[in-house]
């Protein structure tokens, strides 16, 4: 069920008062397909802060996690000083994870391997999702997986590659958010007038 917004549209999530945040995500980012770099990096860091929390909360932090995290330049993330991270542990404009924050860094290392490796990270995630992927539409968002076997593959390798906070359903999300998979629900509004 997609929730109709204060502006009569419908969306998966973010339809509520008070959630234009999550709307405006919702309609200019979720989903839609990215070959950027810098922005897959974003996301990733995102989402690994994400874990345990909701997507808004994280929203609502990015400007201070862009401020934190170099603009998420994973070359200025990976050469981070360990007193530069412990630094953030005070930061109340991101989340106050130690574990998170210091795995930015060591997440950044691991990133900028497979960018050598692929010649870029869009090209590595490429290998797990040659095409952006969709089922059946599905009427609400509870239908939704929350992880396939391609994020667990996903998962798995990041893992080996060293990185953390790349379990599963983190990564489902990541690919949802970076548009490797397509789960708008049927009625929403960005998919009005596509085939179902």
């Amino acid at each position: 069920m997609t929730i109709d917004g204060i502006d009569g549209k419908k969306r998966c999530f973010g339809g509520k008062e008070g959630q234009e945040l999550l709307a405006n995500y919702h309609d200019h980012e979720w989903g839609v397909p990215s070959s950027d770099d810098r922005h897959l990096f974003e996301m990733l860091i995102l989402e690994g802060a994400q874990a345990g929390l909701s997507f808004e909360t994280v929203l609502k932090k990015r400007e201070g996690y862009r401020k934190a995290f170099h603009a998420f330049d994973p070359k200025k993330v990976a050469t981070m000083s360990d007193q530069e991270l412990e630094g953030l542990t005070q930061n109340p404009e991101i989340v106050r994870n130690r574990l998170k924050i210091w795995s930015a860094r060591q997440n950044a290392i691991a990133f900028l391997a497979i960018q050598k490796e692929f010649s870029s990270f869009a090209s590595y995630l490429k290998k797990f999702c040659p095409k952006v992927s969709s089922s059946k539409r599905k009427k609400s968002i509870k239908e939704l997986p929350t992880k396939t076997e391609v994020s667990d593959a996903l998962s798995k390798d990041l893992k080996k590659r060293g990185m953390n906070f790349v379990g599963s359903t983190i990564m489902y999300a990541y690919m949802q958010a970076v548009g490797l998979v397509d789960d708008h629900l049927q009625d929403c509004h960005l998919i009005s007038g596509k085939p179902k």
